[in-house]
């Protein structure tokens, strides 16, 4: 499935979130799109659970 197709869908269902659920639903149905999306790189190996961990260093010195 392209990348539009998918885009296509995500946006079909936040839309019908928001019509039928009001603004609170529409907020849930993007939380859980968001966290589904984070897990499924992460099943695919394209993300590391270091990622978010891992601290920024400049230069020597850490902030």
């Amino acid at each position: 499935m392209s990348m539009a197709v998918v885009g296509m869908v995500a946006g079909m269902a936040l839309g019908f979130a928001g019509y039928f659920g009001g603004f609170g639903a529409f907020l849930l149905v993007a939380a859980l799109g968001a966290i589904g999306f984070v897990a499924g790189r992460f099943m695919e190996g394209d993300l590391d659970p270091g990622d978010f961990f891992r601290s920024r260093e400049r230069g020597d010195r850490r902030r």
